[in-house]
């Protein structure tokens, strides 16, 4: 019988979320290169250039892919031969696991789960609990996988009770464009299907730790039906347009997966989750030999991309642009913002509107400034601020047009669309939206030269910070006309797709 230590099990569940923070699987690198090669939107080639040359920096420093470091999601096989030497539970162990990897000092995660979720929402402070899921089988081995999935990507999870006959494709065809582009895409769709409602969420969720293969199953052709449904929804779903960060494009996905599960005769459960450009997840194996630690990669494996700056891209200095300039940005044009910015994201919105709303003055003016929705990394070492990158700027879509309105802000940063609510504010106080990639938070992070809270200091990652930035590159999302490229970009390219299509045909 294999005796499982304690601490064995704690080192390597620690191990594995650091790793994951900075290393991306080789796999999902060499599809995102591969599709940046092929790439004919320029927009979005430029966001997946940032997206590998953030993955770069991150193998290289050891510092989060993505701002938002995820809630941690372990699945744990343990075998029926299996002894554990320890006084805490499996529960416990995995937990202790997180505590230490998120507070760890050379690279401080984002601890981002709060308790009591619909009422206080206080931040538990370390990133914990996980959620675990268990099964017990046959050998003398635990077997461990460990993900950690971000909000934006997790939030445009999707679920549905379809009726026997109706179609699996038909329906992931129509949830797709209603996601958005929040998940950050390209990444990955999980897809389970069968069973109950909940056992259908769990294999969507557990098929995404599978490793990118969808070129070679093209390769080798389809042997069941999971495998047609992969194949038919990959092209499909890039046959939309939507694209990198959903500016338009050749690639939505990099890959589709689907696993099945026995279902009553009544129901057809099906469920889709996606994962985004900073998809992050480990395996290892604990035989009772010590803990199981990850294998670094070789910086070789990362492609060497550089990108250049366009003749057409605006300097912007932020502490002195005018209205009359943001009035004049088109969407789809690309900036380099200089100069001062504000922060802020949910909490810090939902306080500024509760103090206008009882006549209260605000902390910090917020006149003619713009302000990034954003939930920074905390620093370490010589570092002024973690990484950084945008959070999903529709959660802010109902605060808009009093923001604007009764604050006099000129713009907003973040990341993905915008809902038509907010849309509407922007068009009707000349306002603006600009875009920063999601999945490249390390990269950004390097453009901002100063950090300071100015307010909400108690909201920890959520409060306003004013930063001042050097050549931080977005693009206009929604220009003050209220014309928006997450509209424009895809309709192109699925046009042009389509054409194609027809063509070849």
């Amino acid at each position: 019988m294999t005796t499982i230590r304690q601490q064995d099990f704690i080192d390597s569940v620690f191990d594995a979320l650091q790793y994951i923070s900075y290393y991306h699987p080789i796999d999902f690198v060499q599809a995102m290169s591969d599709a940046y090669e092929k790439e004919e939107s320029p927009a979005a080639r430029d966001a997946m250039a940032q997206i590998l040359i953030n993955s770069r920096m991150c193998a290289e420093g050891h510092r989060p892919i993505c701002q938002d470091t995820g809630i941690v999601t372990v699945f744990v096989s343990v075998g029926m031969n299996v002894n554990w030497d320890s006084e805490l539970s499996l529960e416990d162990m995995v937990n202790e696991g997180v505590r230490r990897a998120y507070n760890h000092p050379d690279n401080v995660l984002r601890a981002s789960i709060l308790a009591d979720p619909d009422g206080a929402r206080k931040n538990t402070g370390d990133n914990t609990p996980a959620v675990i899921h268990y099964e017990i089988v046959a050998g003398d081995k635990v077997e461990v996988h460990v993900a950690a999935k971000g909000g934006g990507s997790e939030a445009k999870a999707k679920f549905a009770m379809l009726n026997p006959s109706d179609s699996v494709v038909d329906w992931v065809l129509e949830m797709v464009p209603q996601m958005g582009a929040g998940w950050c895409p390209p990444g990955m769709l999980g897809i389970g299907i069968g069973g109950t409602a909940e056992k259908a969420m769990i294999l969507a969720k557990e098929v995404l730790l599978e490793p990118v293969d969808i070129q070679d199953l093209k390769t080798k052709g389809a042997e069941n039906r999971a495998e047609e449904l992969r194949l038919e929804l990959y092209e499909k779903v890039n046959r939309l347009g939507i694209g990198a960060q959903g500016l338009g494009g050749l690639t939505t996905v990099l890959d589709v997966k689907v696993r099945d599960f026995p279902s009553h005769a009544a129901n057809k459960a099906v469920a889709l989750i996606p994962n985004c450009a900073a998809t992050r997840h480990a395996h290892f194996v604990l035989d009772g030999t010590g803990p199981s630690l990850q294998t670094p990669p070789s910086l070789e494996d990362w492609p060497e991309i550089t990108r250049t700056q366009s003749e057409s891209t605006i300097r912007v200095n932020l502490d002195e642009v005018t209205r009359e300039q943001v009035s004049e940005w088109k969407p789809g044009d690309t900036l380099l913002l200089s100069g001062k910015m504000l922060t802020g994201r949910d909490a810090a919105h939902k306080k500024m509107i509760d103090m206008i709303n009882k006549g209260e003055e605000l902390p910090v003016s917020m006149e003619n400034r713009f302000i990034y929705y954003v939930g920074p990394v905390d620093p370490v070492r010589e570092e002024v601020v973690g990484p950084a990158g945008p959070t999903t700027a529709t959660r802010m879509d109902k605060f808009t047009r009093d923001m604007l309105e009764k604050t006099g802000l000129m713009g907003m940063i973040g990341k993905a669309e915008r809902g038509q609510l907010a849309i509407d504010a922007i068009r009707d106080n000349k306002a603006v939206y600009l875009m920063a990639v999601g999945g490249a938070a390390y990269l950004v992070s390097k453009a901002i030269t100063k950090s300071e809270v100015v307010a909400f200091p108690e909201l920890g990652m959520e409060a306003i910070y004013e930063f001042e930035v050097k050549d931080m590159p977005v693009t206009v999302a929604v220009d003050s006309l209220g014309d928006s490229v997450h509209r424009s970009g895809p309709a192109i390219w699925k046009e042009k797709i389509e054409v194609r299509h027809i063509s070849l045909d």
